[in-house]
């Protein structure tokens, strides 16, 4: 079972994880971090915009598990974009989680001055401070003009990639400079009725699997690293499974079918959503 993938620039990183957002409750949080890693997830995504960065850190230390042994990704929101800002942000996120580096940091928008934040974090991975830089929601035409404007590619694009948006064009780009998808919403966020999606229930009982299992074996079949997030002990002990769940290249085309080449979570190209985006203001 392949359990990492090694990035751009040689860092290894854990194929699945557990993503966070949403999870707006502190105590609960830090319990479902828990739980994760007493299960055997070795790798946590979160965000300074979730505001759990500092339940994540008290469950990473309260679980006994080594810090070296636990992934870490967190992200820079729009209202922190720019080099000073960013450079502020990432060292509250460090405080935040109690640790003296990141092993993945990312700007979490296409929005705001992101070339000079992707600056500041050029300096920090030379620091030693993060291991790999990467961004979030970064499309085509976005993501070419970082890569021309920079000497660091990134080692990773998290977006939004579910059966019914497999963001194929944006991936052959990604594919060019060896940047590694991540997908958030890895269930569609529970729309289009995918837990009980006719095709994803025939292929699970096939391997005696449930419908969110099959995505996911079907995710890392394609080498895209998933976070899906739960905070009930039994789905995140099931999401854990889907990694003894071997998919035939056979299934995984007829689930690379159900694409509907588009965006069915968050549409970028929309002004309403940028506007939307823009407004979202908190404390860090």
């Amino acid at each position: 079972m392949t359990t990492t993938i090694q990035l751009n620039n040689g860092v290894e990183m854990p194929l699945f994880g557990l993503g966070v957002f949403q999870v707006t409750d502190q105590a609960q949080c830090e319990e479902t971090v828990c739980e994760a890693l007493r299960i055997g997830y070795r790798m946590i995504d979160t965000a300074a915009c979730y505001g759990n960065e500092r339940a994540v850190g008290e469950a990473i230390r309260k679980s006994g598990v080594a810090r070296e042994d636990v992934f870490i990704s967190s992200k820079v929101w729009i209202q922190d974009a720019g080099y000073k800002k960013t450079k502020a942000s990432f060292a509250k996120t460090l405080e935040n989680l109690g640790t003296d580096y990141l092993d993945l940091y990312l700007i979490h928008m296409p929005f705001g001055d992101y070339h000079e934040s992707w600056r500041a974090m050029e300096e920090l991975v030379g620091a030693g401070k993060i291991r790999a830089i990467g961004v979030c929601n970064f499309m085509p035409d976005r993501l070419a003009d970082l890569i021309l404007s920079h000497q660091i590619l990134p080692a990773v694009n998290q977006i939004e990639l579910h059966p019914f948006c497999q963001q194929k064009k944006l991936r052959q780009l990604m594919d060019r400079y060896n940047i590694q998808p991540m997908a958030w919403a890895p269930f569609a966020e529970g729309q289009r009725e995918i837990f009980t999606h006719p095709l994803l229930v025939e292929i699970g009982k096939a391997h005696q699997a449930t419908a969110a299992q099959v995505i996911l074996s079907w995710l890392r079949w394609q080498h895209i690293i998933a976070i899906p997030k739960s905070v009930h002990a039994e789905r995140l002990a099931e999401n854990y499974r889907s990694q003894d769940i071997q998919l035939t290249p056979e299934e995984c085309q007829q689930i690379a079918a159900l694409d509907d080449g588009q965006a069915l979570i968050l549409d970028l190209a929309s002004v309403d959503e940028v506007y939307r985006l823009h407004d979202i203001r908190f404390e860090q």
